[in-house]
């Protein structure tokens, strides 16, 4: 499947397209400085994560997440959130050359349930966020990228080889979030 139509999917799943979601990467001042830079990119994890694994209501979900601890996915988020959003490669000094994004989240059968769900907690996270809450370009720009990227990734896991995964484990084989 060529990435042309693995953006279409994204835009029929999640009503964001590709283009629409680079504004989030391509702001003047950058989203990294508008966020609070290092500090705000913790935040910004810390607020979504805590809204993760406080969500009883849906246990399936947090178990997405069971591979690792709460304290490690904030880490692992906000080193991504920096790279992305214009700050430092701190992401790529973790994690190496490439983020993978669809390779490291494919082993576990995320599917657009899962994607919605983790939407939803991360525009309650920055509606909290010090620095975006205020900031309405910000946040709708970072609305568009979280939509997209969610239903990018499910779109793409589908099509994911094996020598192309790195990183999750097989929590519960067969089974689509």
């Amino acid at each position: 499947m060529s990435k042309q139509e693995l953006q279409e999917r994204a835009l029929k799943a999640g009503g964001v397209s590709y283009e629409e979601s680079l504004q989030a990467t391509q702001m003047v001042p950058t989203m990294f400085e508008r966020m609070g830079q290092v500090d705000g990119c913790q935040e910004l994890s810390r607020l979504f994560y805590n809204r993760v694994f406080d969500d009883s209501d849906a246990v399936w979900f947090l178990n997405i997440f069971s591979s690792s601890t709460k304290e490690e996915a904030i880490e692992n988020q906000y080193l991504f959130f920096a790279q992305t959003f214009g700050g430092p490669d701190l992401y790529r000094q973790k994690k190496g050359k490439y983020t993978r994004l669809v390779g490291r989240h494919a082993n576990y059968g995320i599917g657009h349930r899962a994607a919605d769900h983790w939407v939803k907690h991360m525009k309650a996270a920055i509606e909290e966020h010090s620095h975006l809450k205020d900031d309405q370009q910000a946040k709708d720009a970072l609305y568009q990228y979280f939509q997209y990227t969610a239903h990018y990734i499910v779109a793409a896991s589908d099509y994911m080889r094996p020598d192309q995964l790195s990183g999750g484990t097989a929590i519960d084989a067969g089974r689509i979030w």
